[in-house]
């Protein structure tokens, strides 16, 4: 959530921040109004207390009919006291109700608007000219299904639409893809995780999901627990309550793991193939840092996506998301897509977004700073960045095709395969 001090000092750059994302100012007042509330409640609340303790001592001392009467002035004052803690309660609901609904703070430079208003940063890589080569591109379930790697009808029969089968060549390319990510992570300090893919309702809202009126989500009712769409939840609850140490430097996970989304707002988008399914493997970067660090760290995580997608020979364009598109927690949000012949347009295959202090402060994980505060501590800043996804085969597969129906492995992905150079038909 966002430092409530910082937002009623500086409220104007708060309602700048919901004018960029396109939401509502009037929740800065709302949350002003909430914590002055928050306040008076407590204030009266401790002054009542504080006058009960006072007549406490005045019984102790008071005798006979005196002593009566005071007692019964003590039972009613308990019950003033009853009532100013549970309307301090309330108050206090009521302000964490409105801090959890309210988005990050976005940094400064990110593009005002919605999912079109992104701004490009750069484009890497020229499409390839399939017409030169002779041929039409297929798209990539047709190239999977050629070389015997993709299994979407059995997929359904098992599990339903938006479910599929990998296998052989396939399977193999996607494990090749999260080996060959694990490494380059393991050279830049990560620690590899497999983690959790089921999480506490705590946990996931902590992350900063809506578990309440999120439809992306698949929750086990009769366990109250949910299935994560992203490693990202398990690694940001792992350090939850707690005190950290980054004097050393930023603490870095690489977590492996199945995800699983929904799709609830995608009827009749990417029905064909496994770019939009409902199970899915990731390999996700996820960094604790300090707050300064953030933007730094945030700029080596969107290099390392980029080093894979160099890697793999892939065209690719990275875009700087808008306000209005970039989710509760995230400050900023750098997203890199690469080309798909066969749509003739870039498709998002990573991101990497700074969280800044927001998860953090939902999940009461922090660092020791002596002097900042009575305990010495602050939030920390997490980041996470996708370093290689299941939708990466959908770009490898297509760009990679050949006009047999084979695909020429990406060289630096062969020595993952065995030394394997082309994905023959079947």
């Amino acid at each position: 959530m966002i430092d409530v001090k910082d937002l009623c000092e500086n409220p104007d750059v708060y309602r700048a921040s919901q004018r960029a994302r396109g939401d509502k100012e009037s929740l800065v007042d709302s949350i002003i109004s909430a914590d002055q509330s928050r306040k008076h409640a407590i204030t009266s609340f401790e002054a009542l207390r504080a006058e009960q303790n006072a007549f406490g001592k005045k019984v102790a001392a008071a005798k006979g009919e005196a002593k009566q009467e005071l007692l019964g002035q003590v039972k009613e004052l308990a019950g003033q006291v009853k009532t100013a803690a549970a309307a301090a309660d309330a108050a206090q609901a009521e302000l964490d109700e409105l801090l959890r609904a309210f988005p990050n703070l976005i940094i400064d430079g990110v593009p005002t608007g919605g999912e079109a208003d992104f701004e490009l940063v750069k484009t890497v890589g020229e499409p390839r000219d399939f017409s030169a080569a002779g041929f039409e591109p297929r798209d990539h379930l047709e190239v999977g299904e050629l070389i015997g790697g993709i299994d979407m009808e059995r997929g359904a029969k098992v599990s339903g639409a938006r479910f599929s089968f990998l296998k052989g060549p396939v399977a193999r390319l996607e494990i090749a893809l999260m080996n060959m990510a694990l490494d380059q992570a393991l050279r830049y300090g990560f620690i590899p995780m497999i983690t959790p893919t089921l999480v506490r309702p705590e946990t996931m809202a902590g992350t900063g999901f809506d578990v309440k009126h999120d439809d992306e989500i698949y929750r086990l009712e009769k366990d109250d627990l949910y299935l994560v769409g992203t490693s990202e939840v398990a690694l940001a609850g792992y350090h939850g309550d707690e005190i950290i140490d980054l004097s050393k430097g930023p603490l870095r996970y690489a977590g492996w793991s199945s995800c699983y989304r929904r799709e609830a707002g995608s009827a009749g988008k990417d029905t064909r193939g496994i770019i939009r399914v409902h199970q899915f493997n990731k390999l996700e970067m996820f960094v604790y840092t300090t707050l300064d660090e953030a933007e730094a760290e945030h700029a080596r995580l969107l290099a390392w996506e980029e080093e894979m997608l160099a890697n793999l020979g892939v065209p690719y364009r990275v875009i700087d998301t808008a306000a209005g598109d970039l989710g509760l927690s995230a400050a900023r949000k750098f997203d890199c897509e690469a080309w798909i012949p066969s749509q003739g347009q870039y498709r998002e295959l990573t991101s990497t977004s700074n969280c800044t202090g927001f998860q953090a402060r939902r999940l009461n994980i922090r660092e020791r700073i002596p002097g900042v505060d009575a305990k010495g501590t602050r939030p920390v800043a997490t980041l996470n960045g996708t370093l290689a996804t299941t939708r990466w085969i959908v770009a490898i597969l297509e760009n990679h095709q050949n006009a047999d129906g084979t695909v020429t492995v990406p060289e630096r992905l062969r020595p993952y395969l065995g030394g394997l150079e082309t994905f023959e038909l079947v």
